[in-house]
């Protein structure tokens, strides 16, 4: 009997959202406070508006930083060793199957073998021990396959928006073919079709060009899009191809998209290396929309084309200039859990 299986869309109603809070054994050594302040930051306005799990090293240290918010909403700390602190691509991935509660864990690889992960691929089941998850939530090892919730994007109607770099990438699962690999994805998450950008990318990116860098479902009817529009940007032509295929792309029905575009983030370098900053990166919550800033006058252009584009949610801007230093951004570094899956 064919199984019914829904991969929700991140504006589903959600239970708690996921950090893995940054430690002096991971690549922030050598900027360790910095990032903490950026976490800091993200986990009060968490935790302000819904529940907030944080995955750390040191729970008394964490609670301390964090402090007390004023909110009927819990933050729950667990404690368990971790890589690095990219929750979005190692935490498990949310979804029904025939009306029950599964979390799929898959291979985290440390995108594509650039990076240690062995102690990050331990945090679902680590969650599941400590009774994280609810009691009628499952937790399926899907090991055999590699997969980051960065590099997939779900209209929660039967619709999969991904990138082929990131997808078909040598050092993911290049035993399958991309015709495979697309008919592994309708089956484990029961899509009707998978939508493929061929095109975009971000100069610093070591995700292969996860999806959530460069567009995002922001409804089933809408998409959010990095749009590049000086000619003399390394990006502007891979990303007037990427605009070209979104503008391609139609809903099930037939119907074009709306498409919402987003600024090209100015450009931000450290040690001559240019950095994936993009405002692409944002956090859907039940009542707000995180974005990533970078202290620049284009992050007000950023958040007002959001809110169109999410006129009922509270649009915040979060400081996270901090995180591209290591390559990634707010979206990146957190993971939601839809409601009901958490105790």
């Amino acid at each position: 009997m064919k199984k019914d299986i829904l991969l929700p869309a991140e504006w589903h109603r959600q239970s708690a959202i996921q950090l893995t809070w940054p430690h002096e054994n991971s690549d922030w050594e050598y900027m360790l406070a910095e990032v903490t302040t950026c976490f800091v930051l993200l986990a009060r306005a968490i935790v302000s508006r819904q529940n907030l799990i944080v995955v750390c090293a040191d729970a008394e240290q964490v609670a301390s930083l964090i402090g007390e918010v004023s909110s009927p909403y819990t933050l729950t700390l667990i404690e368990a060793p971790s890589n690095d602190t990219w929750a979005r691509d190692h935490a498990g991935i949310s979804v029904f199957v025939n009306g029950e509660k599964v979390v799929y864990d898959f291979t985290f690889n440390g995108w594509g073998l650039k990076f240690a992960s062995d102690k990050d691929n331990q945090i679902n089941r680590r969650l599941a021990a400590r009774k994280v998850f609810a009691e009628n939530v499952t937790l399926l090892n899907c090991k055999q396959f590699v997969l980051e919730g960065g590099g997939i994007e779900s209209d929660g109607k039967g619709t999969l928006l991904t990138t082929a770099e990131c997808l078909l990438s040598a050092n993911r699962n290049s035993h399958l073919s991309k015709k495979e690999i697309e008919n592994h994805l309708k089956d484990i998450f029961g899509l009707q079709r998978v939508l493929w950008l061929h095109h975009g990318y971000l100069a610093g990116d070591d995700t292969d060009s996860h999806i959530d860098t460069l567009a995002r479902f922001c409804d089933e009817n809408t998409i959010a899009y990095v749009k590049c529009e000086d000619a003399e940007d390394e990006h502007f032509e891979a990303l007037q191809k990427m605009e070209a295929e979104l503008k391609s792309f139609t809903r099930a029905d037939g119907t074009p998209y709306r498409l919402i575009p987003l600024p090209m983030a100015e450009p931000v370098f450290a040690d001559g290396e240019r950095l994936p900053a993009t405002y692409a990166n944002f956090l859907i919550m039940n009542t707000a929309v995180l974005v990533p800033t970078y202290d620049s006058p284009l992050d007000e252009v950023a958040i007002s084309q959001l809110q169109q584009a999410f006129p009922d949610r509270e649009i915040v801007g979060i400081n996270c200039l901090a995180l591209i230093k290591q390559h990634g951004s707010l979206h990146c570094v957190t993971m939601q859990y839809p409601e009901g899956f958490i105790r």
